[in-house]
């Protein structure tokens, strides 16, 4: 049964509205939206280019939620089309030969710590994002699914229709590689 049933007074269920279905859709990718367009981020380098593919998986959601009754998982649903969205613009010719310009960095949300702590916070998150990025696109993708999307193997598995060895097999990699450039510069 699809989690956008609604039950009545006696025990049965029947559909949503149309206007249900729109607003539980509406909620749920909104709960979701902040980690999707921080995954976004890690995957594209450019927080502008991750709310335009944030806001274009809203759209291609929103045109296809008559048939969210087969969508198991509301939250992975929603993550594979944005990161499905994301390699779309990856693969745009006019974007691979046009380098952005202006910040890559992502606005800060912090409230006021001192300027020393800001300038650590900075230089490990430029690390990290870097350490992402020499990532290979399978294993970012793994990465951000598990850590940013809270998906576990299975999920992740199901949804890049691969085996759940080869996805934990990714996910160590990967996090060896990250340990090993973060270990590298502690030194």
């Amino acid at each position: 049964m699809s989690k956008l049933a609604v039950s009545t007074q006696k025990g049965k269920t029947r559909a949503p509205s149309a206007a249900a279905a729109g607003e539980e859709f509406v909620r749920a990718f909104n709960d979701v939206r902040a980690e999707l367009v921080s995954t976004l981020y890690f995957v594209l380098g450019s927080h502008d280019d991750a709310q335009d593919v944030a806001q274009d998986a809203f759209i291609k959601c929103w045109r296809t939620r008559d048939s969210l009754d087969g969508v198991q998982n509301l939250r992975a649903w929603i993550f594979r089309v944005g990161l499905n969205a994301a390699k779309d613009l990856q693969r745009n010719a006019w974007r691979r030969r046009a380098k952005m310009m202006g910040d890559q960095t992502p606005p800060e949300t912090s409230a006021m710590p001192s300027p020393d702590h800001i300038l650590q916070e900075k230089e490990s998150q430029d690390l990290l994002r870097q350490a992402l990025q020499d990532l290979r696109p399978e294993e970012k993708e793994v990465f951000l699914l598990r850590q940013n999307g809270d998906l576990t193997y299975e999920e992740i598995a199901e949804l890049r229709r691969t085996p759940v060895g080869t996805v934990k097999t990714q996910m160590r990699t990967a996090l060896q590689k990250l340990k090993r450039v973060l270990k590298e510069t502690g030194e």
